[in-house]
């Protein structure tokens, strides 16, 4: 069978702290894209062990990716005896802070639970999902939507617009991991969630400009600098809406106007950018 795993930004992201498990608790908002990756997987019978393929190089070794992580949680929890072929063509960029991962994390659970007939209620799907990471409860519902805690309150949010959506992500990518770490070492700035969720709700992009934040941008800026020259270079061409995703290190402009959205899509690609046009689901 062949899923979809869509790619996400946030448009709030706060760090409120770290639990003495080792995770942080986060306030967040995050919105699906069209923008997606494509799995392909079935069951064997005959392989001694799942085999996970992907087009994108820097993916070849598989062993300790999510999707692995995945499988071999849904095997321990439920005691699946099969195994299953997987091949992933990506079209999300890697180490962006665009939840690559995390979908195709959830695509596969999607996929596992419908080939093997598993019957997993709405909570043990999320427990699942927080337990491989953060975004990945969001990936399960795939809706606008206030994301609590280690990421397994997940509060949908009705959005009055739809949006272009331009990322351009910088040459140098940035793992969760390391953002997190000097994130811990600095005081983190903290935003005002309300008022980015009442901006989707009404569709009033002044208060989403206001108070759009990710506290995440601090430490991320710091070991990329291009991210905050994209940005202002983003702004300076006239988006309102900009802001980086997630830990980074891609930036996203959101706008209303397709063809000013296409037309500085070209703009930047110009530049040598690597850059995306997509849209909020």
């Amino acid at each position: 069978m062949f899923v979809k795993a869509y790619a996400k930004i946030n448009l709030f992201l706060d760090v409120l702290g770290k639990r003495e498990d080792g995770y942080h608790d986060l306030n967040m908002v995050m919105i699906p894209l069209e923008l997606h990756d494509s799995i392909e997987i079935e069951t064997s019978h005959v392989l001694s062990d799942s085999f996970i393929t992907t087009d994108h190089i820097d993916l070849q070794v598989t062993k300790y990716n999510l999707i692995n992580s995945t499988l071999r949680e849904m095997k321990k929890r439920y005691g699946l005896k099969q195994n299953f072929i997987i091949n992933v063509h990506k079209e999300i960029p890697i180490s962006a802070g665009l939840g690559g991962g995390s979908s195709n994390a959830a695509a596969v659970i999607k996929a596992v639970k419908h080939l093997t007939k598993l019957k997993l209620d709405k909570e043990e799907e999320i427990n699942l999902g927080a337990s491989l990471g953060a975004d990945v409860p969001f990936c399960l519902a795939n809706t606008p939507a206030h994301v609590e805690g280690i990421g397994e309150k997940v509060t949908p949010i009705k959005m009055k617009k739809k949006y272009d959506v331009i990322l351009i992500k910088p040459a140098e990518g940035l793992s969760t991991k390391r953002v997190f770490e000097l994130g811990d070492t600095l005081i983190l700035d903290h935003g005002d969630i309300s008022g980015v969720i009442k901006g989707l709700e009404t569709g009033d992009e002044d208060l989403l400009e206001k108070y759009m934040f990710n506290a995440l941008e601090k430490p991320s800026i710091s070991l990329v600098p291009e991210i905050q020259k994209i940005k202002d270079e983003l702004k300076e061409a006239g988006f309102k809406l900009v802001m980086m995703s997630g830990s980074g290190s891609c930036v996203f402009a959101l706008t209303t106007n397709h063809k000013f959205a296409l037309a500085k899509y070209h703009e930047f690609e110009k530049k040598g950018y690597e850059i995306y046009l997509t849209r909020t689901l």
